[in-house]
Order: structure tokens, then C-alpha cells, then sequence
């Protein structure tokens, strides 16, 4: 890679890594895997930079690698055998100032584990990543009227999430 270009990519790589963990671990990824698919996104995009630079909607199709990598782990036999109520990496302490932050992202993050992958994916997207309805559209291969039709699914179940509800102090 030629020395400008590879400046471009570092400065891409420094405000892309943020908004890609934070999107992996929305996605069901744990913060440490997130790191690991944000990283292996991130070398596909070295390799193909090329692609990815002329890309009409560069963060479209970063977001798509960054999906394709979560899928291709999750087929692994070694996801499949993974045990899912075993705890994250040892006792997460938070700072006593903090613990309402902890438990809305508890919280939230409960909630978005209640949606379909589908409906997950749609609303990490659209919300998290703050890409328009047609870039969602673009990273998932689906049309912008389903776009639509799952945040709109998503939003109601998460409008009616305990999870969320406990942290309103509404009800049903």
C-alpha cells in the first residue's frame, strides 16, 4: 500500500474502531469477541481496500463486512458449543457514580437480546450505528420498506420490554 493511502486507511481504522465494537457487541457479540470482529472487519478492509475507498457508501459496506464476519463466527462449531449463561470475563465492577448508566445498558442490552437477529440487526443499525434506512437497507441486501416493517415490529416489542419497563417504572 502506498504511503498516502495507507495514511488514509489509518485514519479511517481511528474513527471507524469505536462505532464498529460498539455495533458488534449490540449485535450479541461480548466486548472482548466485538474487539475480535471489529479487528478481522477492519484487515478485510486492508486487504480490499481498493473496494472499500471507491465504495459509494463506504460505511454501508463496512457494516456489511462487520455482519458477515459475526455470521461466519457464529457458524463455527465452536460458537455453537458455547456455553451463553456462563459469566462474561469475571466480575464487571462499575464506579458508584455510574450505576445508573450500568443499568440502562444492562437493560438495554437485555432488551435487544429479546428481538429476533433480524429485527437486532435493523435496529443496531438504524439506532447505533445512525445509518439512514437506506444504508440499512444496502448492509442487509433487503429492501427499505422491510427495513421499515422490522423497526417498526422492533420498536413495538422493544416498547413493551420489562427490561426497558423497569427502568420507566411503567407498565403493561
Amino acid at each position: 500500500m502506498e504511503p498516502d493511502t495507507e495514511a488514509t486507511y489509518a485514519d479511517y481504522v481511528r474513527r471507524s474502531w469505536p462505532s464498529l465494537v460498539r455495533a458488534a457487541v449490540f449485535l450479541g457479540a461480548r466486548p472482548h469477541e466485538a474487539e475480535d470482529l471489529a479487528q478481522t472487519t477492519l484487515v478485510r478492509c486492508y486487504t480490499g481496500w481498493g473496494r472499500v475507498s471507491s465504495a459509494e457508501n463506504r460505511d454501508a459496506y463496512v457494516y456489511r463486512m462487520l455482519l458477515n464476519c459475526l455470521r461466519d463466527v457464529r457458524r463455527t462449531r465452536w460458537w455453537k458449543d458455547r456455553q451463553h449463561d456462563v459469566a462474561l470475563d469475571g466480575p464487571r465492577t462499575a464506579e458508584p457514580d455510574a450505576t445508573d448508566r450500568v443499568a440502562v445498558a444492562d437493560a438495554v442490552h437485555r432488551a435487544l437480546g429479546g428481538l429476533s437477529k433480524p429485527n437486532r440487526e435493523v435496529v443496531v443499525l438504524r439506532y447505533f450505528v445512525q445509518l439512514t434506512e437506506r444504508q440499512t437497507a444496502e448492509v442487509l441486501g433487503i429492501p427499505a420498506g422491510t427495513v421499515k416493517s422490522r423497526l417498526s415490529r422492533a420498536l413495538a416489542h422493544l416498547a413493551a420490554d420489562d427490561h426497558l419497563l423497569d427502568l420507566t417504572g411503567g407498565t403493561r
